[in-house]
């Protein structure tokens, strides 16, 4: 199977899971690696132009991301008061986010999912 075959692949970072290519720029939770490094990201399925594979079946698929920046999101404000007295609060919330280049999916060893789609 040629590595161009990929279509996508279903990867888990941060407890959450993205459809992915190559190419593709992600945004997700904190990652803790320096700009310009680059990472390995676990798979849980890939799709190719044979079939859907799982994580199980495809041990030996890697997904490598780049990571390109690190960045804050927009800022979230949090207004607590509580009626009839003088209690008010306010409050903001950034979140700390990282930005993935997926650079390559490598594909080695697979068996087909029966009634993938």
């Amino acid at each position: 199977m040629k590595q161009s075959d990929i279509v996508y692949a279903v990867v888990a970072v941060g407890g959450q899971q993205f459809k992915v290519s190559e190419g593709d720029v992600i945004v997700v939770d904190r990652v803790a690696a320096e700009e310009g490094k680059s990472i390995t990201l676990r798979p849980l399925a890939v799709r190719t132009a044979e079939g859907v594979f799982d994580a199980e079946s495809a041990e030996h698929t890697t997904v490598k991301a780049r990571v390109a920046e690190h960045l804050l999101g927009k800022k979230i404000k949090v207004f607590t008061y509580k009626p009839k007295s003088t209690f008010k609060k306010m409050r903001g919330h950034r979140s700390r986010l990282t930005k993935l280049a997926i650079e390559s999916i490598t594909l080695k060893a697979q068996k087909e999912i029966k009634g993938g789609a």
